[in-house]
C-alpha cells in the first residue's frame, strides 16, 4: 500500500499539520470578504480587497519561495508565518478604521502568506530521495489534501459567519499560530547557502509554460465557482453554491489519490498531455451535460480531470527545477493559480450577467481548452 509507506516515512503528525496548516491559504479570501462586507456594509469594497489579497499572494509567493532557497525553508516559512499572523491581527484592527487602511492590511495578508504547499512538496521531494518511488504517491496526496482543503475551508467558513463576522478571521489567526507555524518547524532543513541557490538558473521557458499552464487551471476554478453561484441563486437557494463546488473538489480529490497507483511506465510528458486532454474533455462534458441534466449530475463527471492534471504540473516543476531552487519554481508554479481564478472569476462573472451557468462554464472550457494546446504545443525537456 504506497500511502502507508509514506505515513511511516513522515509520521502521523506531519500529515495532520500540514493539512490544517494550509487551510489558512483556503479560507483567506473568504474570511477577508465576509469580515470587510460586515465592516463597510459594501460587497463591492470587500470584493475588491479580497481579490487584492488574491493577487498579492500570486505575487508574494515566489519571492517567499527565493527567500526559502536562500536563507532555508524553515527559517523563512517561520517568519512567514509569523509575518502573516501579525498581518491578520492588523487587518482585524483595521476592520474598525477607514477603507484604505483595511485594503492595505488585506493585501499585506496576501503578500506575508505562508506558502505550505509549495513548501511541502519540496519537503516531500527531500524525505523520499531515496524512495523514488514515494514522491509520484507523495504529490497525489497533496493534491487530495489541497482539494480537500479548498472544499472544508469555505464551508468552516460559512459556519463560523452564522456565528459573527469576525469569527472565521480570528479562527484563522488561531489555526496560523497552532498549526503553520508549528509546521513550519518541521520543514526539512532546505538550510542552502545563497551562493549555492543562485549557482544554477531556473529553465525559465519550461517554467512560463508550467506557470501559464496552471494559471489555465485556477482560470477553470474560476469559471466553476462563478457558475455554481449563478447556478444556485436561480433555484433561489445561494447557499446551496458552496455545496454543489463541493463537489467538484470531492470528486478532484479521489482522482488525485487515486493517481498514486498510475504506473511507473506512464511518463510525465505523456501524461501532461493526456491529462491537459482529459480535463478539456472533462470541461467540454460540463458545458455540454448541463443543456440535458442538472448541474449537480455533471460536476462530479467533470471534476475527476482536474487533480491528475494538477499533479503532473507539480512533478514537471519537481523535475525540471535545479534541486538548491526548488522552492522558488514551486511558488512560482503555484502563483498561476489565484492569479487565474481571478481573471476567471471576472471574465465569467461578466458573462454570466447576460448568458447564465453557460457564460460561466464558456470561461471554464475556453480554459482547458487552452492548457491542452499548450500541452500539446510546448515540449517540457528533461531536467539538465
Amino acid at each position: 500500500m504506497p500511502y502507508r509507506a509514506l505515513l511511516r516515512t513522515a509520521g502521523v503528525g506531519f500529515f495532520l499539520l500540514g493539512f490544517l496548516a494550509r487551510l489558512p491559504y483556503a479560507s483567506s479570501a473568504l474570511s477577508t470578504l465576509v469580515l470587510l462586507q460586515a465592516s463597510t456594509h459594501s460587497y463591492a469594497f470587500a470584493g475588491l480587497a479580497s481579490a487584492g489579497q488574491s493577487l498579492a499572494t500570486g505575487a508574494g509567493g515566489p519571492v517567499v519561495g527565493l527567500l526559502a532557497d536562500r536563507h532555508g525553508h524553515r527559517r523563512v516559512g517561520v517568519l512567514a508565518a509569523l509575518a502573516n499572523i501579525a498581518a491578520w491581527a492588523a487587518l482585524l484592527a483595521a476592520s474598525h478604521g477607514g477603507r484604505a487602511g483595511m485594503l492595505g492590511a488585506a493585501v499585506l495578508v496576501g503578500l506575508t502568506q505562508p506558502q505550505v504547499g509549495p513548501l511541502v512538496r519540496v519537503h516531500w521531494a527531500r524525505l523520499v530521495r531515496d524512495r523514488g518511488d514515494l514522491l509520484p504517491v507523495a504529490l497525489s496526496y497533496e493534491a487530495a489534501a489541497d482539494e480537500l482543503c479548498f472544499v472544508v475551508g469555505p464551508a468552516v467558513v460559512g459556519v463560523l459567519a452564522a456565528l459573527s463576522p469576525l469569527a472565521p478571521a480570528a479562527t484563522t489567526l488561531l489555526l496560523l499560530a497552532t498549526t503553520a507555524l508549528p509546521f513550519a518547524l518541521r520543514l526539512a532543513g532546505g538550510d542552502t547557502p545563497g551562493a549555492r541557490a543562485e549557482g544554477r538558473p531556473l529553465p525559465r521557458r519550461p517554467l512560463a509554460a508550467l506557470f501559464l499552464a496552471m494559471a489555465a487551471m485556477g482560470a477553470v476554478f474560476g469559471g466553476v465557482q462563478t457558475t455554481v453561484t449563478v447556478y444556485a441563486d436561480t433555484l433561489g437557494e445561494p447557499g446551496a453554491a458552496g455545496l454543489l463546488y463541493a463537489e467538484f473538489g470531492v470528486g478532484s480529490a479521489l482522482a488525485g489519490a487515486a493517481c498514486a497507483w498510475l504506473p511507473r511506465g506512464f511518463s510525465l510528458r505523456a501524461r501532461y498531455v493526456c491529462f491537459a486532454g482529459a480535463l478539456c474533455a472533462g470541461m467540454v462534458t460540463l458545458f455540454a451535460g448541463v443543456r440535458v441534466l442538472p448541474l449537480p449530475v455533471v460536476v462530479p463527471v467533470a471534476s475527476v480531470t482536474v487533480a491528475p492534471y494538477m499533479i503532473t504540473l507539480y512533478a514537471l516543476t519537481e523535475r525540471l527545477a535545479p534541486p538548491e531552487r526548488a522552492a522558488v519554481a514551486m511558488t512560482v508554479l503555484c502563483a498561476g493559480g489565484p492569479l487565474g481564478t481571478a481573471a476567471g472569476q471576472a471574465l465569467a462573472g461578466s458573462l454570466a450577467e447576460g448568458q447564465g451557468t453557460e457564460g460561466g462554464l464558456l470561461v471554464a472550457l475556453w480554459a482547458a481548452t487552452g492548457a491542452f494546446l499548450l500541452a500539446a504545443g510546448v515540449g517540457v525537456p528533461r531536467r539538465r
